[in-house]
This record gives C-alpha cells, structure tokens and sequence, in this order.
C-alpha cells in the first residue's frame, strides 16, 4: 500500500488549500406537476389510439432519473385507468449483473416494485430476435415484451458517455441496448463504440418496423436532476423528436465553470450517476472516443468511494489517477466486469492508485499534479457529476468565482473535514 508519507519523502511539501463552497448556477425550468402532464398526455394519446384491453409493458432502465419511481407509478395508473393492463420490464441491457433477479433487484432500489407502482415486474433475461440488420446483424428484444400487446418505452435523453451522435442516451437507445437485454447489448457491443451513431437509431428503426411500441416517454432533466420535459412522443415520430430532444439536453446538462484544475476531487462513481460512472462531458476523461469529449482541463482526478445504487459496479474507475482503499472495498467484482466484459472496453475496470484513505489520495494527487509554476492548488471537490450546483474550490479560484456571472460563493474558506481515519463526509446532494 501507498503511503502518504513517501511522498513527502520524496521532497513533496504538500498543504491542503483551504475550500470554498460555491453555487454553479444553471438554467432551472422544471415541470411543476409531473403526474398530472402524464396523465393529461397519456389520456390525449387513448382518445386517439385506445388502450383498453392492451397488455402493456412499460420499460425502467437502471439509470438515476428523477422521480423514476413516481414517473412509473403514474404512468401505470393512467394506462390501467385506460383500460390497460401495463406491467414493467427491466431495460437495462447487462446491468445488474446481466441476470433477471439482480435486474429485478435494481429497479427495487430505485423504488420500483410491484407493490410500490401497483403492477407487475416482469424481469427476464429471455430474448427474442425481431429483426436482422442489412448486415446480418441479429436484433435481440426482451421476450417478455416482445409477447405484449404495446410497449411504453420509457428514458431520460442525455448525451451519452462513448459516442457522439444524433441519438445517444434515450428511447432509441433503450430499444436497442436496454430491450436487447445482455445477448443483444453484447452483440451491438461487438460492433464498437464507434459505431453507435448509426447502429442505434438502426435498431431502433428495425424495431419499431415490428414491435407494437404504443409511445414513448421522454425525459429530459435539468442541471438540478429535476425533470425539466417529459413528453409522450408518438411512436411515428420517435426518431425524429429524440434527435430534438437530445439537442435540449446537451444545452441543459451540467458542467464546471471553473477554469483549469489541477486535482478534481469526485465523492462517488456509479452506475446510477451515468453509464461511464462519472460523466466524461463533465470530466472529459473517456476509455473510448476521449477527443470528442471537451470539458475544462484537469490534470488529476481522485475517485473516493461508490454510489449505493451501483451495487459494487466500479464502471469507470479507471478513468480515475488515484482512489482510496475503501473504494477497492466496496467493488463486486461479478458486476464491474460483466459490465465491462459486455461493452468490450477493459479501460473502465482498471484500478488506479489505491491509498490508505481520502486525505492520503488527495494528497498524492496534488503531489502529482505539481508542475514549475509556483501558484496556489486549485482544487475542486463535486459529490459525482449529477450533483453539481453546489461544490467546493480551493481559495486560489475566490476572485475567479467572485467575476463569474454563474458563480456565487456561499461561505467562508474552511479546512478539509476529515475524521480520525482520514475520512470525508460526502458533500450534500442538491435534491
């Protein structure tokens, strides 16, 4: 094990600057009742295209949307208050370990069970082929679905983590990723990242030639993970609306204000907070396609611990330079791996430097990021790269914060708060 001392051995004369917490501010339109925008449109949708009778799956992926488990539960109850008889199905592709129960297990995290959203789970790692691709390319759908009379496909839009394109996260990709359960996200995987521009929105359009999907439902958030759309788009204009729909969120999303870093300083990864663990739009660090990611310079990223939601998946962790022991601890190695066994992209699951706790991994990395100048350490702490309205900077960004427009300091300079063993307690979720 790494020890801090070595360090200053080594003729590292290392201080930890003082932090200043901080507001980012970001536009913040949010919808003011979610239930009653679902219930108007899904009712809006039934006169046109009746539901009553139809046995209807609703998909919930294992991302952290917002209010995804209330999302569902209305969505639920207006379908059923049409007639319908939904039930929901895990869309996740291999997450939760690429099996039905640890599936079943995530969307009960989140809030989602049958008796919490007054309907069935149905979760099943069974796959049907609905289509082929022009290049032979098989499309896998989850089988339960496939045998429903209609399908709500449910899904935050948002850039995705690997690739650029016209659609990325979002309906499209939970048809083709999401519904294709582990045997299809690993047949799409083999493709490449660098493929997913085409082959996404090619699936979805394979799929959508021969699966019942009755609509979807698109949500878009805002910096504040506070839903600022959701919208039920028609299943002919799927497709297109998401392209839209993708181009808001971009111009939504979260980002740091700040100016260079030399140590970024992240309290949490996970599956839940984005598919890369931490997002690289807002860390510009990616196993795949990282020239397409831009975001502000950063010389040295430390990882501190996981989500509960991840379930001990450590996606991303090796985008990081340095974590903690207590990180490494709380890795499940069956789920870190299959994940990163299915994209095919092993840079993910690296483990970085591992030191005793926070303070000596903080410390490392400044001894790393140290170039000739001689200039104060900016330092910026977040919570994960959801929550980031209120982080922490260093004293050498006060006059940079107090220019900003977006910007506002909310206290004083203070130490790090470490206990006894060196550890931090998590800064406070914004929601």
């Amino acid at each position: 094990m790494f020890n801090v001392e070595n360090v200053r051995l080594a003729g590292a004369d290392i201080e930890l600057p003082r932090m200043i917490p901080i507001e980012q501010r970001f536009a913040a339109a949010a919808v003011e009742d979610l239930e009653a925008a679902i219930r108007d449109q899904v009712s809006e949708h039934d006169r046109a295209n009746p539901v009553a009778g139809k046995r209807i799956a609703i998909t919930a992926g294992s991302r952290g949307v917002a209010r995804i488990d209330r999302i569902v539960a209305t969505l639920v109850d207006a379908l059923a208050g049409c007639g319908a008889k939904p039930f929901v199905v895990p869309a996740m592709g291999s997450h939760g370990g690429g099996t039905a129960e640890g599936q079943r297990q995530v969307l009960a995290e989140y809030g989602i069970t049958e008796e919490t959203v007054g309907a069935p789970v149905v979760s099943s790692m069974d796959t049907v082929v609905v289509a082929e691709l022009p290049d032979g390319t098989p499309v896998h759908f989850d089988a339960e679905a496939a045998q429903a009379d209609g399908v709500v496909v449910l899904g935050r839009v948002k850039p995705h983590t690997d690739f650029r394109g016209t659609h990325e996260s979002g309906l499209a990709k939970m048809i083709a990723i999401g519904l294709g359960k582990h045997r299809g996200a690993t047949i799409l995987h083999t493709h490449g990242f660098e493929a997913f521009n085409r082959l996404i929105p090619a699936v979805a359009e394979a799929v959508l030639d021969v699966v019942p999907i009755e609509f979807g439902m698109a949500v878009v958030e805002n910096a504040y993970e506070h839903v600022a759309r959701i919208e039920l788009v028609p299943t002919e204009k799927l497709l297109a609306r998401e392209a839209e729909l993708l181009v808001e969120a971009k111009r939504l999303m979260p980002k740091l204000l700040v100016s260079d870093i030399d140590v970024l300083v992240v309290d949490e990864i996970g599956k839940d907070i984005s598919g890369a663990g931490m997002d690289p739009n807002i860390t510009g660090r990616a196993p795949v396609n990282a020239d397409k990611f831009k975001a502000v310079p950063i010389k040295r990223i430390v990882v501190l611990g996981l989500t509960e939601h991840t379930n001990g998946n450590a996606c991303g962790l090796g985008m990081a330079d340095v974590t903690t022991q207590r990180c490494v601890d709380q890795i499940e190695f069956g789920s870190f791996y299959t994940n990163s066994l299915t994209s095919g992209v092993p840079d993910g699951a690296r483990i970085p430097m591992a030191l005793a706790n926070d303070r000596d991994a903080i410390i490392a990395a400044l001894h790393m990021s140290r170039g000739t100048e001689d200039r104060p350490a900016r330092v910026v702490r977040i919570r994960n790269t959801l929550s980031m309205p209120r982080i922490e900077v260093s004293e050498a960004y006060a006059q940079e914060v107090a220019d900003h427009p977006d910007m506002v300091a909310l206290g004083e300079p203070h130490d790090w708060d470490f206990d006894a063993t060196g550890t931090l307690p998590p800064l406070p979720a914004d929601h």
